[in-house]
């Protein structure tokens, strides 16, 4: 029985936990590199997998508050090229980014949903396979501030090809393509006031491989931001196609330009690490040797030399410029100091005096006295006599 028992245990854990956490199926998506990726996770998807909504299908809250935590597996936090933005526990939430060529490889995110009302947990991992471009590089690239968009509300597929259509309209082209999308929060941007309408603001690069329309180039002219330095906005010959839908700031706009740039300049070479053979290895040669007396004069002997100047000058002050008790008697007139001789003299005589002399002590000196009589009384002595006479005349 005891041998059954512990067969059983195992498989009760399981049931257990079966009970408290759930996992989706794994989700496989391929970001590719020098463009943004955007994956959305649906509360919906995670809704109907918690258990305590599973047992019960007909009576599914449509208003389940979810919040999701992302993190890359084995690690507390995402990969330097992925974030994740959710505005509250009833909105979408979003993983995005934008990989580069070194991100090329394959990585597992762990996505973990917290129902806010059970404290249950559902689990899915997303599988990121980032494969490289298959285009080549955009070497023209320029980015636009939007002030009235937050980072949710441009990483639907919709916002981004509204974006675009407006952006090929006003620049005449249809090669640009988005690039990356960051919330002006991740640049150093402040939280705006809860006024209704203020935005936070995001930045939107787009890149081409074609070089930049002289539109854009207009407002990067030293006139634009002449007039962007008095907070005047620029002027632009071509239409703005943004407005009103995206507010562009005009005065904070960057291009770059990487067609000059070569693709392997400041990249290492790596060797495969093994000596040729009949070779040895050369150590690189030791640093120069440096002397070190000129520290040690200013780091050392200076303060010394300074605090010995300071002492030389305070005993200067204090034994050289010293008034004398003979100084100051020269510069005091003879009928002050005959004056003070005699207030001097006089009060030794006094003191003499008061020291010497043989009266009675006042009776308000003694322990006790009677007022009537002057009787002194001593404090010891009792109550034996009844016939004393009393110190006040209202006790008679």
């Amino acid at each position: 029985m005891a041998a059954r028992g512990l067969l059983w245990t195992p498989f009760l854990t399981a049931v257990f936990l079966a009970g408290i956490l759930a996992a989706l199926p794994d989700r496989h998506v391929s970001p590719v590199a020098g463009a943004i990726f955007v994956h959305e996770l649906k509360r919906e998807h995670f809704q109907g997998a918690f258990p305590s909504i599973r047992k019960n299908d007909s009576e599914i809250p449509p208003d389940t508050p979810i919040t999701f935590h992302a993190q890359l597996l084995g690690y507390p936090d995402l990969p330097r090229w992925l974030r994740y933005t959710q505005r509250g526990p009833y909105r979408t939430g979003y993983l995005y980014g934008s990989p580069t060529t070194k991100d090329v490889g394959r990585q597992l995110i762990e996505v973990t949903a917290y129902n806010r009302h059970t404290y249950e947990t559902v689990r899915q991992r997303v599988i990121f396979t980032v494969v490289p471009s298959p285009d080549t590089q955009m070497p023209y690239q320029a980015e636009f501030f939007v002030k009235n968009r937050d980072v949710e509300e441009v990483l639907p597929a919709d916002a981004q090809k509204q974006f675009q259509q407006a952006l090929d309209i006003m620049l005449e082209q249809k090669d640009w393509s988005i690039i990356n999308i960051t919330s002006a929060l991740d640049r150093g941007g402040r939280v705006p006031l809860p006024i209704e309408g203020r935005k936070e603001g995001v930045y939107i690069k787009v890149g081409s491989r074609r070089p930049f329309s002289n539109c854009l180039m207009e407002a990067m002219s030293s006139d634009n931001q002449f007039r962007c330095s008095l907070e005047q906005q620029p002027v632009i010959t071509c239409y703005d196609s943004f407005s009103p839908q995206f507010r562009v700031d005009w005065c904070n706009i960057t291009l770059a330009d990487l067609s000059s740039l070569s693709v392997t300049e400041g990249v290492p070479v790596w060797g495969d690490g093994v000596l040729e053979e009949g070779s040895e290895y050369n150590p690189p040669t030791d640093s120069p040797e440096k002397a070190f007396l000129s520290d040690y004069l200013l780091t050392i002997l200076l303060p010394l030399l300074v605090a010995f100047l300071l002492c030389l000058l305070l005993a200067y002050i204090m034994y050289c410029r010293r008034e004398g008790v003979h100084k100051r008697d020269r510069k005091t007139s003879d009928v002050q100091m005959v004056h003070h001789n005699t207030i001097h003299s006089n009060t030794e005589e006094l003191r003499h005096m008061a020291s010497s002399r043989d009266v009675p002590r006042p009776l308000s000196t003694l322990p006790m006295f009677n007022v009537r009589t002057g009787e002194r009384v001593s404090p010891l002595q009792g109550h034996q006599d009844s016939a004393h006479v009393p110190l006040i005349l209202a006790q008679q």
